[in-house]
């Protein structure tokens, strides 16, 4: 996936970024505002995030590579979980600057256990506080940077609403000042790492995240079958992956009302993505156990990064 603009600067610095911070602080929604378009699925749910994916940010001389990840989050559980954790905390290994989110003037356990790997990685490190836009007192926001100053790891605290765009240009700003000097890590063009089709199935996802209740949305996973590109249309494939029997009934719905709505809404967003027409078939099969056993975690797309 690439956006070309001819008339940028030299990359003069350039490197790493990594967006920690526990479930549900708005990282992905930070990072595609950064990057300018939308790479990372996003939902109210925690947990949404399940990939390490890298959004590329070239402009005015700095390439900035944001590293979002999963939630960190102290339950271990099934193998899901772990996998999530480790993925999370692996972002912290080689990058050039760590980048703390917090949610407004909540600070929780989990909030201190991210804070506490920060400081353990030993690197550079700037704290960014999100959802400003919904705390009423910005008086009540001293706290907390007084509560990330004091942990004397910070370079700098950045508050921002990723949600609406504000202070966002600053915090781009603050991480080109941060970064070492370098030419660009990637083409100037490219945006992400991610293949269309690791896309499409997160765009599948983030409905079945959306619209599915309790914790269905966290024993589903896509994968994609085919996707075949033609002159004037794009025909992809993918299963819904699911635990159990019940889950499928459950995503399929009523007349197979709810999973027509879900592949309605990720067509649009991907002929968005793809600029073209889309063809989706989407298929529900059951695939037992699935989140507890590191195989099939394997066998559906949960490598490594």
């Amino acid at each position: 996936m690439t956006e070309s603009d001819p008339n940028q600067p030299p990359v003069e610095r350039a490197g790493y970024v990594a967006i920690v911070g526990r479930p549900n602080v708005g990282k992905s929604t930070l990072l595609n505002r950064l990057v300018g378009q939308k790479l990372a699925i996003t939902s109210p749910k925690p947990q949404t995030t399940r990939h390490r994916l890298l959004g590329i940010r070239t402009e005015g001389g700095v390439q900035a590579v944001f590293v979002d990840t999963p939630g960190i989050h102290p339950g271990e559980g099934r193998a899901l979980n772990r996998y999530l954790n480790r993925t999370a905390a692996g972002a912290l290994e080689g990058v050039d600057l760590v980048m703390m989110v917090v949610q407004g003037t909540h600070w929780t356990a989990d909030d201190q256990r991210v804070l506490e790997l920060v400081k353990a990685s030993g690197r550079r490190a700037l704290a960014v506080i999100n959802k400003i836009d919904l705390v009423p007192d910005k008086a009540e926001l001293l706290a907390q940077m007084q509560r990330l100053g004091d942990a004397g790891c910070f370079a700098e605290i950045v508050p921002v609403s990723a949600r609406k765009g504000s202070n966002v240009e600053r915090l781009a700003d603050v991480v080109g000042r941060l970064l070492p000097a370098g030419g660009p890590l990637f083409p100037e063009d490219q945006v992400t790492d991610r293949s269309l089709t690791f896309m499409a199935a997160e765009l599948v996802r983030e409905k079945l995240m959306r619209h599915l209740h309790q914790e269905l949305p966290y024993v589903c996973t896509v994968a994609v079958e085919s996707f075949i590109e033609e002159p004037q249309r794009t025909e992809i494939s993918a299963i819904i992956w699911v635990e159990r029997p019940s889950h499928k009934g459950i995503v399929i719905g009523k007349g197979g009302a709810m999973l027509k709505q879900i592949g309605s809404e990720a067509r649009a967003d991907l002929e968005k993505l793809l600029e073209t027409h889309v063809f989706l078939q989407l298929t529900v099969r059951e695939k037992s156990g699935w989140t507890d056993d590191d195989v099939a975690l394997r066998t559906l797309g949960y490598q490594g990064d």
